[in-house]
């Protein structure tokens, strides 16, 4: 005969407090969304992450440390050591902010929640160099998306060597030849399909404009292949990361949409 489970309170769970947190548990607490930072050029806000990577040796692994203009997706600086450190993370970061042209407009370095992401020897050195600490929340990935979306970019090329790196040097010599496509001739779909580099240096301006007139005067030569507005190539002059979500509409306007 089957057995039966039934609730040991008549009312259900909720109502006998079986839901909440007890004993010494620490209580969940609600955090709060990352402040949105609009950048309307590069090297006003960055963001940083690291990636695994395969060594020959099973359990252990490289570690790709990449930091990104979110305004332009450039790749602005990188390196893969051997290990996780905040010393040779904050060393990366001045190295990339003096190749930038320290001292400059950087206002923000964003970052997931790590231990070296939030080491004080990361915090000192930014707060040197004049640069906002900025953080995604605990186990939330979508906050830091951009470094996310460029680290798929680079395990899913085709030459990426799925079963391991054969060395820490061939490790390096990879991400070097990914950081120059990615940079110089990878045409972002975010940018209008210009070049992190075009967009960076202010080159997309132009490229953007000639497209523009091209597909205009093409149009305006063959009417009958196109069956609607030619392609929007305007510039795109702001970049926000995490941006806050719009509120949504009141009943009473959905309703008269209705």
């Amino acid at each position: 005969m089957p057995v039966r489970f039934t609730c040991s309170h008549p009312k259900g769970e909720r109502s006998a407090y079986e839901q909440h947190d007890r004993g010494r548990a620490r209580k969940r607490r609600k955090r709060a969304k990352p402040t949105a930072y609009t950048a309307t050029g590069p090297n006003q806000c960055w963001c940083w992450d690291v990636t695994w990577l395969r060594s020959p040796v099973r359990g252990m692994y490289y570690y790709l440390y990449m930091l990104e203009d979110v305004f332009s997706r450039k790749i602005v600086g990188w390196d893969v050591y051997e290990t996780e450190c905040s010393e040779l993370a904050s060393r990366l970061v001045e190295r990339a902010v003096r190749a930038e042209g320290y001292p400059g407009g950087l206002e923000v370095l964003h970052a997931d929640n790590g231990a070296i992401q939030k080491s004080s020897t990361l915090r000192a050195t930014l707060d040197r160099l004049g640069i906002e600490p900025s953080y995604s929340r605990p186990r939330t990935s979508n906050d830091n998306a951009f470094p996310e979306a460029l680290f798929r970019t680079a395990k899913y090329r085709p030459d990426f060597p799925v079963d391991g790196f054969a060395g820490l040097e061939a490790a390096r010599e990879w991400s070097l030849s990914f950081v120059r496509w990615y940079n110089e001739e990878h045409r972002h779909s975010a940018l209008k399909f210009v070049t992190p580099l075009e967009r960076h240096t202010g080159a997309d301006i132009e490229i953007l404009a000639n497209r523009d007139v091209l597909y205009r005067a093409s149009k305006e030569k063959h009417p009958e292949r196109w069956s609607g507005k030619t392609r929007n190539w305007e510039r795109s002059e702001s970049v926000t990361l995490n941006p806050d979500k719009p509120a949504p509409e009141p009943v009473e306007n959905l309703q008269e949409a209705a």
